[in-house]
């Protein structure tokens, strides 16, 4: 009995299929939309999660400021020195490597090609707690790093631009007002979810470019690994403390300097993603009900169409539990059918637009099978009034119906 009763349900559909697919389009809709931007808003996570891991794990980055800008608006404060990186590498319990860093930006020129980038001067120590592998070459000696030698490590975007993709190592190129051989090329790491292409970078030991470039010893930046068994928070309240002493900050006064935990950030913008993804799946959701509400009302349509044909179904002997079975099947079967083309229209839009975004393709069964067996539900919910009033329909008075 099932069966027949299926396939009568599917035969009407068919019967009408413009009526029946502009009946299931708001749950096509729907079902798209909700699996559309669950599916990107984890990529979106998944594509944060990675640039921040990138970044490196157990990472405090340190600098002067009370954040990313000045800070309200006053002089800028004073950049660390030499020796606050050796305090904090010798003083704090929990520190693994301390990489100073002083930056400057620069024309990079070679042959008839030129390309202006951020040059990075640092230590070896960089290495140690912001892993960032080699694809060719070699990282400089410690007697090049102490004698501040005009050795680069470039980033993949400078090779591509440079040197068109082509060897660079072993060439010697201009940067500012200096000449350096290249001796290394850096593994690609794409674009960051903030700061740009971390590719576009020249790294060099940190002395030469405070002589040729800063003009100073200054350090703008510090990232200081912390070892796994030590809470990065108690490290980072022990630089904090020594910090303030250093810099001579009495109590009551705010710090001139700010220290971030890059766990912290994942953290954080990862639940701003997820919660984002929730509330613009929540508004989506809102087209399967308005799905639902057209299904009901083309249901009701089609009982009052075919009101004669049940009143024969009833006087021939069928009872009113299959009437009503017909009637819930095909509002589900619409239902479905809807769910099923959302799904694949879904899975289109992801594929053209992960690439757009430059996040990866993720294919979530979980949120699929979800917005699937909902798109169902909707048709046994919304289907079943049209359903149980066709099958309270008076034989005799439905056989009358015109």
């Amino acid at each position: 009995m099932g069966g027949t009763i299926l396939l009568l349900a599917l035969r009407s559909i068919a019967r009408h299929k413009l009526r029946s697919f502009l009946t299931i389009l708001g749950i096509i809709i729907g079902v798209g939309a909700v699996v559309t931007m669950v599916t990107l808003g984890k990529a979106t996570t998944a594509a944060v999660q990675s640039q921040i891991s990138a970044l490196g794990t157990n990472i405090l980055q340190i600098r002067p400021g009370q954040g990313f800008g000045r800070g309200g608006g006053g002089p800028r404060p004073p950049d660390f020195k030499p020796a606050d990186v050796t305090a904090i590498a010798n003083q704090v319990a929990g520190v693994t490597a301390v990489a100073p860093q002083a930056q400057a930006t620069a024309t990079a020129i070679y042959e008839g090609a030129n390309w202006s980038t951020t040059v990075n001067g640092t230590t070896d120590a960089s290495f140690t707690v912001q892993p960032w592998p080699l694809v060719a070459g070699r990282r400089w000696t410690p007697a090049e790093e102490q004698a501040g030698k005009a050795v680069c490590i470039i980033g993949n975007t400078v090779r591509q631009n440079l040197f068109r993709g082509g060897q660079a190592v072993g060439r010697r190129f201009r940067i500012g007002p200096i000449s350096c051989d290249i001796i290394g090329v850096l593994s690609t790491r794409g674009q960051a979810g903030f700061g740009g292409d971390q590719d576009d970078v020249v790294a060099m030991p940190i002395k030469a470019v405070q002589r040729r470039f800063t003009g100073n010893r200054d350090v703008r930046l510090m990232l200081v690994g912390v070892d796994q068994a030590y809470s990065t928070a108690a490290v980072q309240a022990s630089i904090q403390d020594l910090l303030r002493e250093r810099r001579n900050i009495t109590p009551g006064k705010d710090d001139d300097f700010f220290i971030f935990d890059t766990k912290q950030i994942s953290d954080t913008l990862t639940g701003t993603t997820t919660l984002l993804t929730r509330i613009v799946a929540a508004v989506a959701a809102i087209s399967l009900v308005v799905g639902g509400i057209g299904i009901m009302n083309i249901m009701l349509v089609s009982v009052t169409e075919r009101t004669r044909e049940i009143g024969i179904r009833l006087a021939i002997g069928a009872v009113a539990r299959e009437v009503l079975m017909q009637f819930l099947v095909e509002a589900v079967a619409l239902s479905c059918l809807g769910g099923l083309i959302g799904l694949v229209i879904a899975q289109l839009v992801i594929l053209i637009i992960t690439p757009l975004m430059q996040v990866p393709f993720l294919f979530d069964p979980q949120i699929n099978v979800i917005a699937f067996a909902i798109s169902a539900i909707i048709g046994v919910v919304f289907g079943y009034f049209p359903a149980r009033r066709a099958a309270s329909l008076n034989p005799i008075d439905a056989l009358r119906h015109e």
